[in-house]
C-alpha cells in the first residue's frame, strides 16, 4: 500500500474514535465509489473491516469513463463487492445487497463544475431522482445511518457578512445560472432527504464539503487542486483561469473522510459543514504552495502564470470566497481537522511521486 495512504487511513482510524464500533454487525452500500472520496471510503473499509466488524461492503457506480486501476486491484484482494449500476437508469431492486442494519453512503453525482456543466440534467437526474430511489428502498428497512453528500456550493456566494458559513446560512444562489443544476439540484435533495427523515423516522445525515483534495483525486478532474497537481508533476506551468484573487480554504481528504464518518455514525437527522476552517488563501497563494512544494519534493521548475478559460461560462457564479464554520461538527462530533494545506499538498505529491502518477 502506498506509504501515504497508509498513514492517512491509520490517520482517519484514529480520530474517528469509539464512533466507528456501531459498525459492528453491520452491511454498507456506497454508490458513486469510483471517485476520489471512494477510493478512501473503500479502501479505509477494506483495511479495517474486520476491526469493526463489518459484514458486507457493496460499491456501485456506472463506471462510463471506465474501472480504475485501484477498484480493479480491491475487487482481486479484498471481499468489496463492487457491481455496475446507473443510479439514473438503473434498476435498482436488481442490485444484489444485505438491506438489513445498513449504512448507506450516497455520493453518485458529477461534482466537477466542468463536468457538470457539461451534463447538467444527468448531474440533476443523479442528485434527485437518484436519491430518492435509495430512500425508497430503504424507508422501510432497519437503516442505522444515510449519509447524503450535499455540497458548500448550495451556500451560493455569501456576502462576506456571512463568511465564514455557517449551517443555519439559506444561500445566495443563480437559480437559472450555469451552476444551478448542481447547486439547486444539491438543495432540493437536502428537502428530500428531510421530509423522508421526518415521514419514515431515518437517520438521515446531510454532509456539506468545503473544498476536499489529495491522493485518489484524477488529474484529469478539471477542478483546481487537480490542475495544479498535473502541472507540478508533469512540470508545466501551473495556470490560474481566474485573476487568483477568489479565496477558499482546502480540507484534505483524511480530514475529510474523518468528517464524513462521524457524520454519517451521528444516528439522527442533521445538518453539517465538513471542511477544514483556516487558512482562507487566494488561488493564487495556493498555486504558490504548489508550485514551492514542487521545487523541494518533485524538481519542479515551472512558475505561475494566468490564462483566461476556453469555456464561456469557466467564472459565472463562481463564489467570491468559501470558508466554513464548522462549529457544530466540532461540538456535537468532536470534529477537528489538523492537516492544514502546506502539508497535505506535500503529502498529495509524495504521494503522486511514489505512485508514478503522469495524468
Amino acid at each position: 500500500m502506498n506509504t501515504i495512504l497508509k498513514e492517512d487511513l491509520e490517520y482517519i482510524y484514529k480520530k474517528t474514535g469509539r464512533n466507528l464500533e456501531k459498525f459492528k454487525n453491520s452491511n454498507i452500500f456506497i454508490t458513486g465509489c469510483c471517485g476520489f472520496l471512494g477510493y478512501y471510503f473503500l479502501n479505509f473499509f477494506n483495511a479495517y473491516k474486520n476491526n469493526l466488524g463489518i459484514k458486507s461492503v457493496v460499491a456501485v457506480d456506472n463506471f462510463q469513463s471506465g474501472r480504475p486501476e485501484w477498484i480493479e486491484k480491491l475487487a482481486k484482494e479484498s471481499e468489496i463487492d463492487f457491481q455496475v449500476f446507473d443510479i439514473i437508469d438503473g434498476d435498482i431492486e436488481k442490485i444484489k445487497l444485505d438491506k438489513s442494519n445498513s449504512f448507506v453512503i450516497h455520493m453518485a453525482s458529477i461534482a466537477s463544475p466542468v463536468f457538470y456543466r457539461k451534463y447538467p440534467i444527468k448531474t440533476i437526474e443523479a442528485n434527485i431522482w437518484g436519491l430518492k430511489k435509495l430512500l425508497d428502498l430503504y424507508k422501510d428497512e432497519s437503516l442505522k445511518g444515510f449519509l447524503f453528500f450535499s455540497s458548500s456550493e448550495i451556500y451560493g456566494d455569501p456576502d462576506n457578512a456571512h463568511i465564514p458559513t455557517s449551517e443555519d446560512y439559506r444561500g445566495y444562489v443563480n437559480t437559472i445560472g450555469p451552476r444551478a443544476c448542481y447547486d439547486e439540484s444539491k438543495r432540493f435533495g437536502e428537502t428530500i432527504c428531510y421530509e423522508y427523515a421526518k415521514e419514515y423516522n431515518l437517520p438521515i445525515t446531510l454532509v456539506r464539503p468545503f473544498n476536499n483534495y489529495g491522493p485518489g483525486m484524477k488529474l484529469g478532474d478539471k477542478r483546481v487542486p487537480a490542475d495544479f497537481m498535473k502541472a507540478v508533476i508533469n512540470n508545466e506551468d501551473i495556470t490560474i483561469l481566474s485573476d487568483g484573487k477568489p479565496t477558499r480554504t482546502f480540507c484534505y481528504i483524511a480530514d475529510a473522510i474523518t468528517g464524513y464518518l462521524k457524520v454519517l455514525l451521528h444516528g439522527k437527522f442533521d445538518v453539517f459543514n465538513i471542511g477544514i476552517d483556516k487558512p482562507e488563501i487566494s488561488i493564487l497563494e495556493l498555486a504558490n504552495i504548489y508550485a514551492e512544494k514542487g521545487r523541494e519534493f518533485a524538481k519542479y521548475t515551472g512558475n505561475v502564470i494566468y490564462q483566461k478559460s476556453d469555456e464561456k461560462n469557466y467564472l459565472t457564479d463562481n463564489p467570491n470566497r468559501r470558508c466554513p464554520i464548522i462549529d457544530k461538527a466540532k461540538n456535537l462530533l468532536d470534529y477537528n481537522p489538523e492537516i492544514y494545506v502546506e502539508e497535505g499538498v506535500e503529502r498529495f505529491l509524495k504521494y503522486i511521486i511514489e505512485e508514478g502518477v503522469k495524468e
